[in-house]
């Protein structure tokens, strides 16, 4: 008997086991990939489907899923980088009309970042995918935001297709003060908030964070302004999202993606962040550092063809084959970078007009006490303990917002 009950509960833990594996083995879909629950929202309607090239389905983008399922794409908005995701980073791209398919294109990161009344009289309905990388400075999330408000400023249904976060399996960095809002980080949210783009856009809706004409739609009891998120499958924010399409032309791959919270930051120093070389954002370095054998020369390249220090040998850090850390921003690395630098005063790249909140390296931070905080001689861990009253309090506001099973 005794032997016949070990059997059981042997067979038991075999049955869980391969259970669990099967469940861990489930791939990760987007909510694209959900046809059957969107499809049906967008027949015999006009669509405007705000995207650029990291919206797929399978091999496939989303604008011929749409049109070989005969939805009537009216048009298609596009963000920074353009639809083909190659324009270069803060360059303005234009209207145009999609040569493989003859849809209308209408930039949002030309002559104006949201669509016009105009842009949306003929349109019933939105819909907004686009793959994001989970930092606050990745202005993904701020054209969301607009589009959102004016989605309800005009009276249109939006549909989010869902994708999973890359970085979505923590929290961290300082919570952004407003008085350095801009559109590479619009709302209190740290640099790395761990949410979808679902997940925010239901924040921005739940925290009243939109202009009052959207926000005064959207709350109204009897309205019919709606947000329909399609939620990804087999996801949660303990997941390691993979893709092997480069979001934008100077994240090329993965390891780029989970060094940028913390190595973008060098974006508002003198030092070069690797833009115009094969791994931005992993080869971080300067002329004038001292004692580092590894070196590179930036230049111009698609997607990058102007930045800092080009033709000039820099010397620095190679990252290209480190890890990053799993769930947290490399301040050791950036106080690193910034005691090699011989040259303290000239660390920072100085705006004009002399302001806190027009460095961009606080724009980047959020605040100007990183800065203060770098330039006085802080540890990691003492900037890290500055950090924490305000990810606790943010933390309990996100979990109001989780539409997956969280990390914690």
């Amino acid at each position: 008997m005794k032997n016949k009950t070990i059997a059981c509960l042997a067979y038991v833990l075999l049955f869980l086991s391969g259970s669990t594996l099967a469940q861990k083995a489930a791939p990760i879909l987007p909510g694209a990939y959900q046809t059957a629950q969107y499809l049906p929202l967008l027949k015999n309607k006009r669509v405007g489907l705000f995207t650029n090239h990291t919206a797929t389905v399978g091999q496939k983008h989303l604008i011929d899923t749409l049109l070989a399922s005969g939805i009537h794409l009216q048009k298609v908005f596009t963000p920074e980088h353009g639809l083909r995701g190659t324009a270069d980073a803060g360059e303005k791209t234009n209207d145009g009309i999609d040569e493989a398919t003859g849809v209308k294109i209408v930039s949002l990161y030309g002559k104006k970042n949201r669509p016009s009344e105009t842009d949306l009289m003929d349109v019933d309905v939105l819909v907004f995918d686009i793959q994001d990388v989970g930092a606050r400075f990745y202005t993904y999330i701020s054209s969301l935001q607009y589009y959102m408000e004016a989605a309800w400023a005009n009276n249109k249904p939006l549909v989010i297709l869902d994708r999973p976060n890359p970085n979505g399996h923590y929290v961290d960095g300082p919570v952004l003060e407003m008085p350095y809002s801009s559109f590479i980080g619009k709302k209190a949210v740290p640099i790395v908030y761990g949410l979808t783009m679902g997940e925010y856009a239901k924040m921005l809706v739940g925290e009243k964070w939109l202009t009052a004409p959207a926000d005064s739609n959207i709350n109204k009891s009897a309205s019919p302004i709606q947000l329909t998120v399609i939620a990804c499958k087999n996801y949660d924010h303990k997941s390691m999202y993979t893709f092997n399409i480069a979001p934008s032309p100077n994240l090329p791959d993965m390891n780029a993606i989970y060094w940028y919270p913390t190595t973008c930051l060098i974006e508002g120093s003198v030092m070069s962040e690797g833009r115009g070389t094969a791994h931005a954002f992993a080869y971080i370095g300067h002329p004038s550092i001292k004692g580092k054998s590894f070196s590179f020369t930036p230049g111009p390249r698609t997607g990058a063809m102007s930045s800092k220090l080009y033709g000039q040998k820099c010397y620095g850090w190679d990252l290209s084959n480190q890890q990053a850390p799993k769930n947290k921003i490399d301040l050791d690395l950036i106080i690193e970078m910034y005691q090699a630098f011989p040259v303290k005063d000239s660390f920072f790249i100085e705006p004009k007009s002399k302001l806190a909140t027009d460095y961009f390296f606080n724009k980047l931070a959020g605040n100007a006490v990183l800065m203060e905080q770098l330039k006085s001689g802080q540890s990691a861990a003492a900037i890290r303990a500055s950090w924490q009253p305000g990810l606790a309090a943010f933390n309990l506001m996100r979990k109001k917002y989780l539409l997956y099973t969280d990390f914690e």
